[in-house]
């Protein structure tokens, strides 16, 4: 989940400049539509953003994972006097880089660095321990700055809408990769892994990061940040099969080669693929684009290739044929109910209609033929997608669509707030996606700024006027600097365990460590 090519950083602009990546434009000194901000021919917009008698924007960013920083990092770096306050309800920064990103993808949270040089900025200010919408309302951070960008993210899961979907043994996949990487409100899950066989709702990073963790060798996972407890947990799960489960066929399948490979290639754990569910695939993806060719070549050759074909991989393939633990991928097939044990309190399985395709590509839809199956298991986990939540009832929301209405991250009829991320867009895509949505926003924010749509007659005070209003209400934020020393304590613990860091998972916790 969230994995990320970071060389590929180089962004095109929405709209006009012809695709002109952003770093270049950056280096150019050109701004919106190719206009330059410094030197020569500075337009009357862009010499006000520079002219010490405006008032210096302030922005307020409302979440801290990349959505949030991304946001800020581009309005700091082009706008010479935006000053920017980022709030997180959460003591420690940095969302789902830290409590999404699997533990054994160390590489991906690199994105940290940067995110930490923008958060030292002098122009930059990070509160953390502050929940916008109950310790302070967005009118009133209206009130405090000249632009509000809200970047929250997703805080709740899409349900199945089965019955027994609330069953003990059914998790979401939100809670249970919260569980695993610390994530404060799951620290208490307690999943049960007594059984032998998983099910996985969904064929995405997630459902593939679920199904490694669950499969991985201990001692790989001892090397990573992996809760200490929920380390505990696994070294006592009796799971050794896994089977993630689509709606659709292979041609639908929304992971990514990289995390599929990496299944492919997980010590002590074989692919299990029906050959039927590949056989004349060859031929419909002749012209599909190359990476769901090479994605769908990668699951032909793991379903079709007899064990020790080559005499070079024999070897290797004996000593998958022997692995102790397996995984696999069915298709089409719709969840209908979560059966439950005797008893009537844990799962003992799932039914299941079988589909079959209408339409092609990535549009085709699955239909049920009427027929049923039944699989056994003890643990169901439902990874079909992530949801945003309303905030506030000053911000308007689409709740069937679970974002808040705009265009281009400016709010639909409230000038001046803004939106990024998930919460902008749907909660899809990797880190670079990401990325370029809310570099989109920050411009958004930049052109009103230059145009402006954004009343900047008077000063705003920003933190000084939020912060006698959390004073008043016994709320004590967290500043970065706060933050640097929980993480040098985490650091310290994990040194002493072998691991990277030993993440804190009790906020009060972390509140003691800073004496607050």
């Amino acid at each position: 989940m969230l994995s990320i090519a970071l060389s590929r950083l180089a962004i095109g602009r929405r709209g006009g400049g012809a695709g002109q990546p952003a770093a270049a434009a950056a280096a150019a000194g050109m701004g919106p539509g190719g206009a330059c901000w410094r030197g020569g021919g500075v337009p009357g917009g862009f010499k006000r953003w520079l002219s010490s008698s405006a008032p210096a924007p302030r922005v307020c960013v409302v979440g801290s994972g990349p959505a949030g920083f991304y946001t800020a990092q581009h309005i700091l770096k082009h706008h010479g006097r935006a000053r920017v306050d980022i709030y997180e309800k959460l003591p420690v920064p940095f969302g789902l880089v830290r409590f999404g990103v699997a533990p054994d993808h160390p590489e991906v949270k690199n994105v940290i660095n940067a995110f930490t040089q923008t958060a030292r900025s002098e122009r930059c200010a990070y509160y953390g321990n502050v929940t916008v919408g109950r310790d302070i309302t967005v009118a009133e951070l209206r009130q405090a700055y000249h632009a509000v960008v809200l970047s929250y993210g997703a805080e709740d899961n899409r349900v199945l809408g089965i019955p027994g979907e609330n069953l003990s043994g059914v998790y979401s996949a939100r809670a249970f990769v919260g569980w695993y990487n610390g994530l404060p409100e799951n620290r208490d899950l307690k999943p049960d892994l007594s059984c032998e066989t998983a099910l996985i709702l969904g064929h995405g990073n997630v459902a593939l990061d679920i199904a490694r963790i669950l499969l991985s060798p201990l001692h790989l996972l001892r090397k990573t940040d992996i809760t200490d407890s929920s380390l505990a947990a696994l070294a006592c799960s009796k799971v050794k099969r896994v089977w993630l489960v689509g709606r659709r066929g292979p041609l639908q399948v929304a992971f990514t080669i990289k995390e599929l490979r990496e299944m492919i290639n997980l010590p002590g754990a074989r692919p299990v693929l029906n050959p039927a569910d590949f056989t004349g695939l060859e031929n419909a993806i002749k012209d599909a684009p190359r990476p769901r060719k090479r994605l769908t070549e990668l699951l032909i050759k793991t379903a079709l290739e007899k064990p020790g074909e080559k005499m070079m991989e024999a070897q290797a393939a004996a000593v998958q044929a022997a692995a102790p633990r397996e995984w696999g991928l069915k298709f089409q097939r719709s969840p209908q109910e979560v059966l439950p044990t005797a008893d009537g309190r844990r799962a003992r399985g799932i039914r299941m209609a079988l589909t079959r395709l209408e339409g092609l590509g990535d549009s085709a839809k699955a239909v049920p033929t009427g027929d049923m199956e039944e699989l056994e298991c003890g643990l169901v986990l439902s990874s079909i997608g992530y949801r945003s939540l309303p905030l506030d009832a000053a911000v308007p929301f689409d709740t069937q669509r679970g974002v808040i209405p705009n265009t281009s991250g400016r709010v639909e009829g409230v000038p001046g707030l803004y939106c990024s991320g998930w919460v902008k867009r749907g909660p899809t895509g990797v880190i670079i996606t990401t990325m370029n949505d809310s570099f989109d926003t920050a411009q958004s924010v930049l052109e009103d700024l230059q145009l402006g749509v954004l009343d900047m007659s008077t000063s705003r005070e920003g933190f000084g006027a939020v912060e006698s209003i959390l004073h008043s209400r016994g709320v004590r934020p967290v500043s970065f600097s706060d933050w640097e020393k929980i993480d040098a304590a985490e650091v310290a613990r994990g040194k002493a365990a072998g691991k990277p860091r030993e993440k804190i998972v009790d906020p009060q916790e972390m509140l003691r460590l800073i004496g607050h």
